[in-house]
């Protein structure tokens, strides 16, 4: 049986938003539309695994996603609830894409705030064209920009969000990963804090691939796993370097021309660096530090990797007790902006 439709409560809280945000009323029509265009898909996970049309690899792939999901709230104790207990196919390849910003000289993101999420440092669009479009206009207006799809999707809990086809290309490992950094955000999450939320969630989707692949017995896997990981933390050693760098130079008298020219310098040096890297590594990945770079990319992979290191401390500290790590974060979590950053930033390898 599919699950239902546009609901009342759905339709009420649509008209609600048009009418509290008018002043953005295309912004939120189109996410209004796109979110029940996605809600409207959804099909429970058994009954497409059950669906002798439904292709094998996708049953498969949706066992995995059913298994996993049971991990998630027995071992992680991640929220019981019917997220990712759906399946739904949107016929294209992301399900939003997401625009960043930064100035031409600074590293301080532009920000978005929104009901629910707070201010984060993302505007996120249902449609490629209208994020190319947003970004072309903050172009125009001088900053840094970077446009990416996105094929996961999260309304941090309010709704009950599907497993969708465009997860369903990932390998194993980053299904289930993805999977357990959205349940990460119904956990815990912060409003104006990015930086918090995406380092936690990528935090525990790190922690949970690896008990998960542990208790599979797939220790090959999970030493691959880690090896990529390991190559992730030496590109973003990289990052911060240049980052440091960036700063400092912005920070300086220098005419901008003369500081175009350097920035340009140290954002391709940190593209071959990054390449030097992989190519020592010997693994077949994407250098997504290639040129050219800008600010607004560096912004986007300080989100995710940022904080992680502390995170893990912290569940160090617990002596690897799940239940431990979230009341400390959650305690963390419930601290004044400085006094956060500061206490995450002590806790950093």
């Amino acid at each position: 049986m599919a699950l239902p439709r546009i609901t009342p409560r759905r339709t009420l809280l649509c008209v609600v938003l048009l009418l509290i945000f008018q002043i953005e009323g295309c912004y939120y029509m189109q996410a209004i539309r796109g979110h029940n265009d996605l809600m409207n898909r959804r099909r429970p996970v058994a009954e497409v695994i059950d669906d002798a049309e439904s292709p094998e690899q996708l049953r498969k792939k949706l066992a995995l996603v059913r298994e996993a999901r049971d991990f998630s709230v027995s071992e992680l104790l991640l929220p019981e609830n019917d997220s990712y207990r759906s399946y739904a196919d949107l016929e294209r390849d992301y399900v939003v894409w997401n625009v960043f910003a930064a100035p031409e000289f600074s590293l301080d993101p532009k920000t978005w705030c929104y009901p629910v999420a707070g201010c984060v440092a993302y505007r996120g669009y249902f449609s490629k064209e209208a994020a190319e479009k947003l970004a072309a206009k903050l172009t125009d207006q001088g900053f840094d920009v970077a446009v990416g799809g996105v094929a996961a999707y999260s309304t941090l809990g309010r709704f009950s969000d599907p497993v969708l086809n465009t997860m369903m290309r990932w390998s194993d490992v980053d299904l289930v990963s993805t999977m357990f950094h959205e349940l990460a955000h119904q956990k815990l999450y912060i409003k104006g804090d990015s930086a918090f939320n995406e380092s936690f969630a990528t935090a525990v989707a790190n922690i949970g691939i690896e008990r998960w692949l542990n208790k599979t017995g797939e220790l090959d896997r999970l030493r691959v796993y880690q090896e990529r990981k390991g190559l992730q933390r030496s590109m973003l050693e990289l990052v911060n370097e240049t980052r440091d760098k960036l700063a400092a130079l912005y920070a300086g008298d220098l005419d901008e021309e003369s500081m175009r020219s350097r920035k340009r310098e140290l954002l391709d040096q940190l593209s071959n660096d990054a390449q030097a890297v992989i190519d020592e590594d010997g693994s077949e990945v994407r250098n997504w530090l290639a040129a050219p770079l800008n600010n607004a990319q560096l912004v986007s992979s300080n989100l995710y990797e940022g904080r992680v290191s502390a995170f893990k401390a912290i569940l160090k500290d617990c002596d690897e007790d799940i239940g431990c790590f979230y009341e400390r974060t959650t305690a963390i979590s419930e601290l004044a902006m400085e006094n956060r950053v500061a206490t995450l930033n002590g806790l950093i390898d």
